[in-house]
C-alpha cells in the first residue's frame, strides 16, 4: 500500500468506530460494474454495496435526477406536501401491485416501520389483546442492526451486551414450513422472512417453501412480510424474489437498490388492511419521503425497467453460477444462486474466506466474505457476458488455491 492509503486507513482507525473490518482497499471513484482505487487500480465490484447498486455506480439518468431535483428543492419534512412524493407512490405501487406505500430511509427502518404496522393491524383489527402480539422469524435473519431487530437475531455478534431486549418474537429455522405452522397461536400477527438469506451466505430455501408460508398464513390470518431489501429490484433475475414463487406479500420492504446507491431510500409496501391502521402522529421520518429520495428513486426504478437490468440479471446469473459449479476446486464445498445473487462456499480446511477475498483483490476483484466460510458475488446487474466470463477466469484461478 502507498502512504496515501496507510494515511487514511490509519487516520480511519484513530477517528473511527471499528465496527466494520473492510478489505484493504480505498475507492474513490466508480462507473457501472467498475471501482477504481485511489492509486488508480481498477476492480469488478461483485458486492454492489450490498446490492444498493444494482444499477451501476454513478448511473447518469439517476444522477441527472439528482441533480437536478437538488437545485429545486430537497426537503420540506412530512408537515407540508411535495410534487414528488405522490409520483413516487403511483410508480412504486403501479410496478409492484401495491396499495399502499409508507417512505423511510434505511432498510433498517422499514423493518421497524413494518413490525410497528403489523402489531397495530394485530390489536386493531385481528383482535390480538394489547400487549400480546407475536412475530414469527428465522434462525439465521439478518434484517438490519437496530436494537429491536438485533433482539430477534441469532447471531451472537449482534446481540451480545446489547440487550435487554424487546419481546414478541419466535424464531423457527428457515426453509421448514412444518416449523412455522407450528408456531403459529391466535396472538401471531406475521411473519418476517427474507425470501433468500443473504448475510448468512445466500441460503435459498427449498422449492415449494414460500407456496406453503403464503397458505399458512393466509389460513390463520397473519400478515406475510417479506424483506426484499437485499432480494427485490432485480437482484435475484424477477423483480421481486417472491415472484420465482408466484406469491404475493401482504407487506413488502424495499431499500438498498431504491434509490441506485445515491440516496438512503427505503419503503414499506403493503395491503390497505396494515398501513391502513396508521394515523397522523402515529408513525414518521423527518426524511422519509423527501423530494430529493423520491426523485432519485424514481428515477432508479425507471431505469432498472427501461434498460432490462431485470431480465440481464437472470441471464448473466445463470452464466455466472454455472461457470461458478464449473470451477473443479477442493476448497470449494458449495456454490448456490439465484440471479445475480450468489454465493461460494469453502471447506473449512480450506481457511477463512476473507482470503480468498484478499486475494481476488489482487486480480482485480472486489468480493466480500460472509460467516468465516463463504464468498458472496453479486456485481451491478449490468454487468455483461465478457464480463462475467473475465470474473469467472479469476475465480478459478484463485479458488485453486491452497490459501490455508
Amino acid at each position: 500500500m502507498s502512504s496515501s492509503v496507510i494515511d487514511l486507513v490509519a487516520t480511519e482507525a484513530r477517528f473511527g468506530a471499528h465496527n466494520y473490518e473492510p478489505i484493504g482497499v480505498v475507492l474513490s471513484r466508480g462507473e457501472g460494474v467498475w471501482v477504481w482505487d485511489i492509486e488508480g487500480n481498477r476492480y469488478l465490484d461483485c458486492l454492489s454495496a450490498y446490492s444498493a447498486v444494482n444499477q451501476g455506480h454513478c448511473h447518469p439518468k439517476i444522477l441527472a435526477a439528482m441533480v437536478e431535483q437538488a437545485r429545486r428543492l430537497t426537503l420540506t419534512s412530512r408537515a407540508f406536501r411535495n410534487d414528488q412524493l405522490a409520483l413516487f407512490y403511483e410508480e412504486i405501487a403501479a410496478l409492484t401491485g401495491s396499495h399502499k406505500v409508507l417512505p423511510m430511509n434505511s432498510g433498517a427502518e422499514a423493518v421497524e416501520s413494518a413490525i410497528k404496522s403489523v402489531r397495530k393491524w394485530g390489536y386493531e383489527v385481528k383482535g390480538v389483546p394489547d400487549g400480546q402480539a407475536e412475530i414469527i422469524v428465522c434462525a439465521n435473519n439478518f434484517h438490519g442492526r437496530t436494537l429491536g431487530i438485533v433482539g430477534f437475531s441469532t447471531d451472537p455478534e449482534t446481540r451480545t451486551h446489547f440487550g435487554p431486549f424487546a419481546p414478541g418474537f419466535k424464531i423457527i429455522p428457515f426453509g421448514d414450513a412444518a416449523a412455522l405452522e407450528d408456531a403459529i397461536t391466535p396472538n401471531t400477527v406475521a411473519f418476517l422472512v427474507e425470501p433468500i438469506q443473504g448475510e448468512a451466505g445466500v441460503i435459498i430455501p427449498p422449492a415449494g417453501y414460500f407456496t406453503e408460508v403464503r397458505e399458512l398464513c393466509t389460513a390463520n390470518n397473519l400478515m406475510l412480510v417479506l424483506d426484499e431489501i437485499q432480494t427485490g429490484l432485480g437482484r435475484t433475475g424477477r423483480l421481486l424474489a417472491e415472484q420465482h414463487e408466484g406469491i404475493e406479500a401482504d407487506v413488502t420492504l424495499l431499500g438498498k437498490a431504491l434509490s441506485g446507491g445515491f440516496y438512503p431510500v427505503s419503503a414499506v409496501l403493503s395491503n390497505n388492511e396494515v398501513l391502513g391502521t396508521l394515523r397522523p402522529g402515529q408513525h414518521g421520518s423527518t426524511f422519509g419521503g423527501n423530494p430529493l429520495a423520491c426523485a432519485v428513486a424514481r428515477a432508479a426504478i425507471r431505469v432498472l425497467v427501461e434498460e432490462g437490468m431485470i431480465e440481464n440479471a437472470a441471464r448473466q446469473g445463470a452464466r455466472f453460477l454455472e461457470g461458478l459449479k464449473d470451477i473443479r476446486a477442493n476448497t470449494i464445498r458449495e456454490v448456490r444462486g439465484r440471479g445475480l445473487m450468489l454465493a461460494v462456499e469453502l471447506h473449512p480446511e480450506a481457511g477463512r474466506a476473507r482470503r480468498y477475498c484478499e486475494a481476488l483483490q489482487g486480480k482485480g476483484i472486489l468480493a466480500k466474505d460472509t460467516h468465516q466460510q463463504t464468498i458472496r458475488i453479486a456485481p451491478p446487474l449490468v454487468i455483461t457476458s465478457d464480463q462475467v466470463d473475465w470474473a469467472l477466469e479469476r475465480l478459478a484461478t484463485t479458488l485453486t488455491q491452497d490459501l490455508s
